[in-house]
């Protein structure tokens, strides 16, 4: 009777440590949760909405031994893209994050069912990334950076009055840079300003369109184009030589040389998306997180370009500019 109530005792204990008996599936507590972070390409505002992704997802408890990031780059290149999102699909990753429109109409359109929440897409309705700001569908939802094109040229107007001219360097492949220049064209020919284009295909052209521009045009307009974004170094050096100033849409492009810009805090707009999937995670559907646009801009203003260009920034400029030496 000893032996059989020893043996008891051995099997319950057995059972209590493999998590029987306690109401919960063994090993639940420790499920990682992996996620999925895929870009076209690499550049500084895409690292910092990456960080600000992350870090604020673990400021949210997400701790490394609780959320998993597998970080993908296609390093420009569409077809790597889309191999990535496949990739990624098969893998069941528990969500996915993409970091700007190319990205997040890629995996969109793979039509899985996996989670998608995207950051810094310009326009999530004429990308086809959801239908509805409010109401997300698609199983999509995400934050979106709509670019302050008449902003931008009214702080042109006050840091270099009198441009008549604007270059404008975009790739069409890219639905964010397309809608920006189209707003853009809208607000110079309102203004009576003109504009000369240049569309590349790959950052390898991007140089070249900036030398044809030089001599032409007055002011480039560099619109949120994760392309010629990536070229911006050689961009801002041909601009500084021309004297020509650069406004960009990020304040990536003015930290590499760009003169400035009127833009989003990168690391904060990723932050704002890790939020979302956060909301996701405690049990709201996708459908209930509505998409935001984010629109706490900062002037940002690269004191060296300045003084390459020739550029005195107004003292009441630079007291509530973001200032970059």
């Amino acid at each position: 009777m000893k032996k059989l109530f020893a043996l008891l005792l051995t099997l319950s204990l057995l059972l209590v440590a493999a998590g029987c008996g306690t109401g919960t599936t063994p090993n639940a507590s420790a499920k990682v949760i992996n996620v999925g972070i895929i870009q076209l390409a690499d550049n500084g505002a895409f690292t910092d909405m990456r960080q600000g992704f992350i870090d604020k997802m673990r400021s949210l408890g997400y701790s490394e031994d609780k959320m998993n990031f597998d970080f993908k780059s296609a390093n420009g290149d569409t077809g790597t893209l889309n191999s990535i999102c496949q990739t990624m699909v098969d893998q069941k990753k528990d969500f996915i994050v993409t970091i700007g429109t190319p990205a997040s109409q890629a995996i969109v359109n793979m039509n899985s069912s996996i989670p998608v929440f995207f950051i810094s897409v310009s326009n999530p309705v004429g990308a086809g990334i959801i239908t509805d700001m409010n109401t997300p569908d698609k199983n999509a939802t995400g934050t979106s950076n709509a670019i302050p094109v008449s902003e931008m040229f009214k702080l042109s107007d006050k840091l270099t009055p009198e441009r008549q001219t604007y270059g404008m360097i975009y790739n069409t492949g890219e639905v964010n840079s397309v809608t920006t220049i189209k707003n853009a064209k809208a607000y110079l020919d309102q203004n009576g300003l003109k504009y000369k284009e240049e569309v590349v295909t790959a950052s390898s052209e991007v140089q070249q369109a900036a030398q044809s521009l030089v001599g032409k045009v007055d002011a480039l307009f560099i619109p949120n184009d994760s392309m010629v974004q990536s070229a911006m170094p050689q961009v801002a050096e041909i601009a500084k030589s021309a004297k020509i100033p650069v406004y960009g849409s990020s304040a990536v492009m003015v930290q590499s040389g760009a003169f400035a810009t009127i833009s989003i805090d990168d690391i904060t707009i990723g932050g704002m998306t890790a939020e979302m999937a956060d909301k996701f995670l405690k049990g709201t559907p996708i459908v209930q997180i509505p998409a935001i646009t984010v629109s706490n801009f900062t002037t940002v203003i690269n004191k060296t370009t300045a003084d390459a260009i020739g550029v005195k920034v107004p003292q009441d400029i630079l007291n509530s500019a973001k200032v970059i030496q």
